[in-house]
């Protein structure tokens, strides 16, 4: 019984309003690495206000040509790989452009994780506290993305990727404006990884895994239904083995799509194919 009243009052805190003010942005100008046809999609750089009133950094993705028909939306949120040069927000530019073309507008955001040596320098004794904020903030980047003008409110998708799969499916569950969901190589317990550094043994790690559980990805993933997911693992991924990712899939009671490749965290470039392809089918785009 105890366990219950736990995992509703964390779903409650999750279902928190992030923010009643509408997001304000500062664009910038910076460099763009991927091939953009300007006549066809427009790249800008940009910061919007957070909840605790510092400016997170995003690159906003979108159909260079006003137009009248209202367009779906992406929301997405990288990976932690140091040192790769991926391990950013950079990460989805090339699909968000590709999906542009074809009249998608994608909010690309930094996160904490976007800093290399973030996992290191973490106040580990707040790992409790910064996974349900880190939830709040994902929903406020949704507020941001929201905010652009001419958007399908039925065609929202949350798209994250190891750490940005973990928070987007915490957010997905909690807020009922995402309406499709992708999970790339998130493992199921904020734990698993939490536990790399610092250690903890016996009675201290039992009492770590027992208050964190109810934030296990694992569990929102199940409270997605009914809408869409797509689930992608690598079958010689090492931070998330085969038999957490099976359990993962089973975990979505809804309608579900689970893809595996021969490969590692990174996952492959078929995936990026299958997930486009995902995504525009869901959006009933070509």
């Amino acid at each position: 019984m105890t366990n219950f009243f736990v995992a509703a009052s964390v779903s409650l805190l999750l279902q928190q309003p992030p923010a009643s003010a509408p997001p304000t942005f500062d664009y910038q100008s910076a460099p763009v690495d991927v091939k953009v046809d300007a006549a066809s999609v427009s790249v800008q750089q940009l910061t919007y206000a957070q909840l605790d009133g510092s400016r997170n950094a995003a690159t906003l993705v979108t159909p260079a040509a006003a137009g009248t028909t209202p367009r779906p939306a992406i929301l997405f949120l990288h990976w932690y790989e140091p040192p790769r040069p991926t391990s950013n927000r950079t990460e989805f530019l090339a699909e968000a452009v590709e999906l542009a073309a074809s009249g998608v507008v994608s909010l690309l955001v930094d996160t904490p994780w976007t800093a290399e040596q973030w996992f290191a320098k973490r106040d580990a004794a707040k790992d409790y506290d910064f996974t349900v904020q880190m939830t709040r903030d994902v929903r406020h980047a949704l507020d941001a993305l929201l905010a652009q003008p001419s958007l399908d409110k039925t065609r929202i998708a949350i798209v994250g990727h190891d750490f940005g799969a973990m928070w987007g499916a915490l957010a997905t569950a909690a807020d009922p404006r995402v309406t499709h969901f992708v999970y790339m190589a998130g493992t199921r317990a904020f734990t698993d990884w939490y536990l790399f550094t610092p250690k903890k043994e016996g009675a201290e790690r039992d009492a770590f895994i027992a208050k964190l559980a109810p934030l296990d990805p694992i569990a929102h993933l199940a409270k997605i239904s009914p809408r869409p997911v797509l689930l992608q693992f690598g079958t010689k991924d090492v931070f998330v083995k085969s038999d957490a990712a099976a359990a993962m899939g089973e975990a979505v009671s809804g309608p579900k799509t689970v893809k595996t490749y021969e490969f590692e965290h990174e996952l492959t470039y078929q995936a990026r194919r299958d997930r486009i392809a995902w995504l525009k089918e869901q959006f009933k785009i070509k």
